[in-house]
């Protein structure tokens, strides 16, 4: 019998590609979306076969009725505090209504339980959504992929194309980064979702790169002269993020404020995968850094 799996934030671009992923490994897929969500989207996902059920996301007795019979929640939603906590919230208040046995939160980022608390505001919030989640009867499996690749190609401190620098912080030019692929990050759970035995917690990546293995590999793909530099010490940078903050107020109601970045960053620096379980479902095959940065790499 084929497990039948929901997906909440389908419409986004990750959770697009989590449908897909599912659906190729057999899934039935239930996709919960907004009466107000975008009519392309919903008729692209409905082309890949997913099943579509509107529902008002402060109503949890609908939210449960689309939950009933399935054996997987994944959440793959973005937002602030009313999105990360609130409504994270009313789906698995909904999952466990219905009786769902497992949730996978959006806990898609770096894995925040070794970090300082107060030093990334979109960690905090996810952190305080583990806290309650753990708090539950549901059985939870956490999916840490650190940074999507993507912020390689928009010109980032790590990665600056237009100015052909690398740049690190404090002595950490050795330092290995995670980056996963969304589509990498999206096939990876819908295996999670489809095995009952995964665990709390799964670090992945599609590869590890430090600034100076950048630099190597960009310079090998462009034929260009990276520079590779130190912007100062991890207690810089935390100041610099703090008087960012500061003079930036508007930012505190932005999802990707300029601090924001900047503390996500920071984190990069401040801890790593020191395991990772991509060889956990045979299958996979992971993109690799070289084949990444030839894709955008001049």
């Amino acid at each position: 019998m084929k497990k039948i799996i929901l997906v909440a934030g389908a419409t986004g671009n990750l959770g697009s590609r989590i449908c897909s992923a599912l659906i190729k490994r057999d899934a039935s897929v239930i996709a919960i979306v907004r009466a107000a969500s975008d009519p392309e989207k919903i008729e692209s996902l409905k082309k890949t076969g997913v099943t579509i059920v509107e529902v008002d996301f402060d109503n949890i007795d609908e939210i449960a009725a689309a939950c009933k019979e399935v054996n997987c929640v994944v959440s793959a939603v973005a937002g602030l505090r009313e999105v990360v906590v609130d409504l994270q919230k009313n789906i698995l208040h909904g999952a466990l209504q219905a009786g769902v046995a497992r949730f996978i939160p959006s806990d898609f980022c770096t894995d925040y339980n070794p970090l300082v608390p107060g030093e990334n505001r979109n960690f905090d919030l996810r952190r305080e959504f583990k806290g309650y989640l753990d708090g539950t009867a549901i059985q939870a499996a956490s999916i840490f992929n650190g940074a999507f690749a993507d912020i390689l190609k928009y010109n980032t401190p790590v990665l600056n194309l237009k100015n052909n620098s690398i740049s690190y912080w404090g002595e950490k030019a050795e330092w290995k980064l995670d980056f996963t692929t969304m589509d990498d990050t999206a096939a990876f759970t819908a295996e999670v979702a489809l095995d009952d035995e995964a665990p709390r917690n799964l670090h992945i990546a599609s590869f590890q790169i430090s600034p100076s293995m950048i630099s190597t590999e960009v310079q090998q793909i462009s034929g260009k002269n990276f520079a590779v530099q130190q912007t100062g010490s991890m207690e810089d940078f935390a100041q610099f993020i703090k008087k960012q903050r500061e003079d930036n107020p508007a930012g505190e109601n932005e999802l990707y404020a300029k601090w924001q970045q900047s503390q996500y960053v920071y984190s990069m620096f401040s801890t790593h995968h020191k395991e990772l379980s991509n060889g956990r479902y045979a299958d996979l095959n992971w993109t690799t850094a070289s084949t990444y940065l030839k894709a955008f790499v001049k």
